[in-house]
């Protein structure tokens, strides 16, 4: 009997209706929680939640996440800087010390900025006011449209359209898609203001993996970095971590436009994933795929 893999996907913000919650990620839970093997086991065992933070203000899953059963953490940083304490950001770090895979993802500007101090995860992501990308010609506005959210902001598309991804030499697992034609995923959800990600000077087990470019400015952005596991100076061997640009490729108003969204978002949305089924199909190849790779456990050698 396989014994599933246990998969915490948790926002940075608490449950609140008119927000990205985590009932917004349903049909990624609903997915994941749906996939089975050749025998009809199924191969991940799903719990999803937002912070729900004590009389500490500390979130009892997240900052003793190194003591849970948990294999995996896909954290949705949507917070602007008060998502995760410090306690919390321990119990992270711990859990992938101890060999935890870790997605995180967020969005434009300054989203998801509580994350800055995980282990490597925080070198990765850049942000308007934390940890900006070193290349400072990136420090301007790509989406012109939504004026009131400043960069990093690449307008890959419309919410409910598609991208076509460019990936890099050598095509990493992540993006194998043996159901297709090419063998390779090649789409993406779109949306119109993505976040930042990258390499710092001194990365030795990190790439990027695949491209977005910009609707606007034709301009090149990163869309996925994959970090492999290493041993760090204590002697822990850190689980394998991948960073997207953006929550939308993830979330159901990006996969089905018809689950709606909150209140606040304004930009008129494309009807692409609806006409284009394979990018929909792309989009959970890419999510298997990541499942499955963050829960494999290395050594030094992987």
């Amino acid at each position: 009997m396989v014994q599933p893999i246990r998969i915490l996907l948790q926002t940075t913000i608490p449950t609140t209706e008119d927000d990205w919650s985590i009932a917004r990620f349903s049909l990624l839970h609903n997915y994941l929680a749906s996939v089975q093997n050749a025998d009809g086991e199924y191969l991940f065992e799903v719990t999803a939640r937002d912070i729900t933070p004590d009389a500490d203000g500390n979130d009892p899953i997240l900052s003793t996440l190194n003591q849970s059963d948990f294999d995996q953490l896909w954290l949705f940083a949507l917070d602007v800087g008060e998502g995760l304490t410090a306690k919390d950001i321990a119990g992270i770090n711990a859990f992938r010390q101890s060999g935890g895979g870790i997605l995180t993802t967020r969005d434009h500007q300054d989203m998801g900025c509580s994350m800055c101090s995980l282990i490597d995860i925080g070198d990765v992501h850049y942000f308007n006011t934390k940890n900006p990308d070193p290349d400072e010609s990136r420090w301007l506005r790509d989406d012109p449209y939504t004026t009131y959210i400043s960069w990093p902001n690449y307008h890959s598309g419309a919410n409910g359209d598609y991208q076509q991804i460019t990936l890099i030499e050598p095509v990493h697992e992540l993006f194998k898609n043996l159901q297709s034609a090419s063998g390779l995923i090649e789409f993406f959800p779109t949306h119109p203001h993505e976040g930042g990600i990258g390499l710092p000077a001194n990365a030795t087990n990190a790439r990027v993996i695949a491209l977005g470019k910009s609707l606007i400015t034709g301009r090149n952005f990163n869309l996925v970095v994959a970090l492999e596991h290493y041993q760090d100076a204590q002697g822990n061997i850190l689980g394998r971590a991948v960073a997207n640009s953006s929550f939308h490729h993830l979330v159901d108003y990006n996969w089905d436009i018809e689950r709606g969204c909150p209140s606040f978002v304004d930009e008129p949305p494309g009807d692409g994933m609806q006409k284009h089924p394979q990018a929909l199909e792309d989009i959970k190849i890419y999510v298997y795929n990541v499942a499955l790779w963050l829960g494999k456990k290395g050594d030094t050698h992987s």
